[in-house]
């Protein structure tokens, strides 16, 4: 396994240029192509990505060390699969749909400007998370801890705190009816 630490990788379509299995320190993927690409046991720790696709890749047991993902294409990842140690990451204006964070402990974690349709946080502790202007339609909550959550901002969300964890949760009153769906109120 390689060591690559302070380096910017720019326009590079990883399927076709594999990047050596390794740990990748205090690096920038700006413009990288990772479609569908394995990462396995690859470490990132302290990396931004910015403007790529990593949709389909395989993330078994790669690990994510405060890794910034700003303004890529993440379809139907499985977060799940990741090295949970040490596991902590920020989306900013990210396409998250068909991803899955399933019984991930994700705490504190940003998501911010972020489409998230169907997305599954089946079980995922999620507490004191930020969800800023993220659409969330068909997003899967269930046995979720959101408390101390902020979704004041987020929309299209259905969420029964009867299975759910929502204690000091804030929500704004406009997605008070994302909340009150599971009981049948209609709101006007």
């Amino acid at each position: 396994m390689i060591f690559q630490a302070d380096t910017k990788f720019e326009r590079i379509h990883f399927h076709e240029n594999p990047l050596p299995k390794g740990e990748y320190e205090n690096c920038t993927f700006v413009n990288c192509d990772f479609a569908k690409v394995n990462f396995f046991e690859w470490v990132f720790v302290d990396c931004v990505f910015i403007d790529c696709d990593l949709s389909l890749a395989q993330l078994n047991h790669a690990a994510f060390r405060e890794v910034q993902f700003k303004d890529c294409k993440m379809l139907g990842l499985a977060f799940e699969k990741c090295n949970d140690f040490g596991l902590s990451f920020s989306f900013d204006t990210c396409n998250l749909n068909h991803s899955s964070f399933y019984k991930l402990k994700i705490k504190k974690t940003v998501f911010k400007n972020c489409q998230m349709e169907a997305v599954d946080f089946t079980e995922t502790d999620l507490m004191g998370s930020i969800l800023e202007n993220c659409l969330l339609h068909q997003a899967v909550f269930d046995r979720t801890n959101l408390e101390g959550c902020d979704f004041r901002a987020s929309y299209q969300y259905i969420i029964d705190p009867q299975i759910n964890k929502v204690k000091k949760a804030k929500f704004s009153l406009d997605g008070v009816g994302g909340l009150l769906k599971v009981f049948g109120v209609l709101i006007e």
